[in-house]
C-alpha cells in the first residue's frame, strides 16, 4: 500500500482556524454558528479553534469582536487567540507609540467602536481617552495573545515565517509583518504554515503554505480553514 504523505493535523483532533477578522463582529458570530454546526457532525476527542489574528482596525465592530473572543469562546474547544500586526499598532498606540501609524492604517475605526474620536492634531489625546475607555480584560486579552501554535504538520502564524530561519528561531515582527520573501518562497518550511495578513479573493493552497484571509471587512467574506487527518477543507460566511 502506497503510504500518505500528506500533511496531517494531530490524530483525533479537528483544527478550525480563522483569518482576518478586521471588526466584522457580524461575520464573526455567522462564522462561529458554522463552526459549531460542522463540529457537532464530528465526533473527535479533541476540538481546537485558532484565531490568527487582527481582531481590530478597519471594521465597524472592533470591541464587539473582542466581547465575543474574550466573553462567548466556543463551548467543548480549545481556544487560541493569535497576535496580528494591528493588535501590534493598538497596543503600541496604548504605550504612547505608533499613534500616527495606527491612525493611518484605520485604527480611527477601533476608537469608535469604543467612543473615542480620532484626533488628527493630538494622537495623545485620544490614546489618553482609548486608556480609560478599554475595559481591563480587553487589555489584558490582548498583551496575552500569542505569536504561533503548531497543530501536527501545521503552523499557525498572523503574517508567515522568514524563509531559511529555523521555525524556533523566529522574529516576532516576521510572525506579524512579512509578506515577501515568504509568499513566493516554494520550498519547505519545516511545516505548512496557515495565515492571514495578506488580503485573497479565495483562499491560497501552496505546498508549503496556506493563506485566509479573504478581505472580510470589505469582501464579507471570513474564511476558515478546517484540517482533519489528512484532510483540508473551507468553512466561509457569504459574500
Amino acid at each position: 500500500m502506497e503510504r500518505d504523505n500528506r500533511p496531517r493535523a494531530p490524530d483525533d483532533t479537528i483544527v478550525y482556524a480563522i483569518g482576518d477578522i478586521h471588526g466584522r463582529g457580524d461575520l464573526l458570530a455567522e462564522l462561529h454558528r458554522l463552526i459549531e454546526i460542522d463540529a457537532r457532525a464530528r465526533p473527535v476527542e479533541r476540538r481546537v479553534i485558532v484565531h490568527l489574528g487582527d481582531y481590530v482596525d478597519r471594521g465597524p465592530d472592533s470591541r464587539g469582536v473582542l466581547d465575543r473572543l474574550i466573553g462567548a469562546p466556543l463551548a467543548g474547544f480549545q481556544s487560541v487567540h493569535l497576535k496580528g500586526n494591528h493588535e501590534d499598532l493598538l497596543l503600541r498606540f496604548l504605550d504612547g507609540g505608533a499613534g500616527g501609524i495606527w491612525l493611518m492604517n484605520d485604527g480611527d475605526a477601533t476608537l469608535r467602536s469604543y467612543g473615542v474620536a480620532a484626533d488628527d492634531v493630538d494622537p495623545g489625546k485620544a490614546q489618553r481617552a482609548f486608556g480609560k475607555r478599554l475595559p481591563p480584560a480587553h487589555r489584558a486579552f490582548l498583551e496575552g495573545l500569542a505569536l504561533e501554535h503548531r497543530e501536527g504538520d501545521y503552523l499557525f502564524v498572523h503574517a508567515g515565517i522568514r524563509p531559511g530561519v529555523p521555525l524556533d528561531r523566529q522574529a516576532p515582527a516576521d510572525l506579524l509583518w512579512i509578506r515577501e520573501p515568504f509568499l513566493g518562497w516554494t520550498g519547505d518550511h519545516g511545516a505548512v504554515v496557515v495565515h492571514g495578513h495578506t488580503p485573497v479573493p479565495e483562499p491560497e493552497m501552496r505546498a508549503n503554505r496556506i493563506g485566509i484571509d479573504t478581505g472580510a471587512f470589505y469582501s464579507g467574506r471570513l474564511t476558515c480553514l478546517v484540517l482533519e487527518g489528512g484532510g483540508r477543507r473551507f468553512l466561509s460566511t457569504g459574500g
